[in-house]
């Protein structure tokens, strides 16, 4: 994480919150959007200099009440709140929940067969690092034109920024940038060596889209939601997706994705007429 990722998610949702949904006024001097940490403050019943201290790093281990009563004045959901706990937890930058196992290519036989079933649906299946350990036939129709597939060792956060080609292939590449960073930053981060070393290299090959991201981005990625593909192929195609969490012994994360419309389904199923394939697992 970065060093002060407790006092960065706070300040985002605080910043996301707006007056009419706590049941204050906008009023006209309002500069900042979101919330102030006075009315965050009102709202959990603990002092300004107390919210000011948690944003800025400088209290790192509230308590559970304390941290309860800011969830429910920052409107967060069962996960935000499930994840503000974890990051007292991970106040130490030293704390690493992986130990020093090395991140796993291996796929269970169930969940190679979960895979087989889901055919011809788009499927992929990461590890921790966001490497593509295994994939549908669906997914590599859909992934492959775009050059997602084309390393050996493909990895979505690598391609996402650092491949020209992926700003042509996602209109939202800025939201898909941030949604990368936030998935790599959840757990423990530069603490874990392996995910050190992918930071390390991001740093120089990507540059200031990821370490800006890294300051900025809280470490809690979206679940689901929509994401537009530029498909050379298929055209425009907007894909509702919805990311599985496996076992913490798995450590891999499994993401769906199905038509979020008409026009995209009938475009997937234009690309599915093509006769299926057996499913590809990426040796890693």
């Amino acid at each position: 994480m970065s060093d002060n990722e407790l006092g960065l998610f706070l300040r985002v949702h605080r910043e996301a919150v707006t007056p009419a949904e706590v049941g204050l006024p906008a009023g006209p001097r309002r500069r900042a959007p979101g919330l102030r940490r006075s009315e965050v403050a009102a709202l959990a019943d603990v002092s300004v200099e107390y919210v000011t201290r948690l944003e800025q790093g400088r209290d790192r281990r509230p308590s559970p009440q304390v941290l309860a009563a800011l969830a429910t004045a920052l409107r967060m959901n069962r996960n935000e709140r499930i994840h503000l706990h974890r990051l007292t937890k991970a106040a130490d930058p030293g704390y690493n929940c992986r130990g020093h196992v090395t991140p796993t290519a291996e796929v269970r036989p169930t969940v190679r067969a979960l895979l087989g079933r889901l055919e011809p649906t788009s499927a992929v299946l990461l590890n921790q690092l966001s490497d593509i350990v295994a994939h549908t036939n669906g997914y590599e129709r859909l992934m492959r034109p775009i050059g997602l597939l084309d390393a050996a060792q493909p990895n979505l956060a690598r391609f996402v920024l650092t491949d020209a080609r992926a700003r042509s292939a996602y209109p939202d590449w800025d939201h898909l940038a941030d949604e990368q960073v936030a998935a790599l930053k959840q757990g423990p981060f530069r603490a874990y060596p392996p995910m050190a070393a992918l930071a390390d290299e991001l740093t120089i090959t990507a540059g200031d889209a990821f370490t800006r991201r890294v300051e900025t981005v809280p470490s809690l990625p979206k679940a689901n939601g929509i994401l537009r593909l530029a498909h050379p192929e298929a055209g425009m195609l907007r894909l509702a997706y919805e990311t599985l969490e496996l076992p913490a012994d798995d450590d891999q994360r499994l993401i769906v994705y199905l038509p979020a419309d008409a026009t995209t389904s009938a475009a997937l199923d234009r690309l599915d007429s093509q006769h299926p394939q057996p499913l590809r697992l990426v040796a890693g």
